[in-house]
């Protein structure tokens, strides 16, 4: 596996962009330049991350998420 993160990935398995492989090795988010642990999904290209807006769930039992903009940077964390 290479060392280069997708441009696009989602932690949820029923997602398109979940990728099991790339979550094993424990991706960290820097977004505006502050560290995010509760990013569901995220898209460097287009510049936004969905957030988990507090403990909520929706009728499925999923977290309700937010999209929040801006500058987006994944790296792995055991690289750091």
């Amino acid at each position: 596996m290479s060392d280069e993160l997708p441009d696009r990935l989602s932690n949820d398995p029923r997602s398109p962009y979940y990728n099991a492989e790339v979550l094993a090795r424990d991706v960290g988010i820097r977004f505006k330049g502050a560290d995010k642990n509760n990013v569901e999904e995220y898209c460097v290209s287009e510049g936004w991350v969905r957030v988990a807006a507090g403990s909520a769930k929706d009728r499925f039992g999923n977290p309700v998420t937010i999209k929040l903009t801006g500058t987006v940077e994944p790296y792995f964390r055991d690289k750091v």
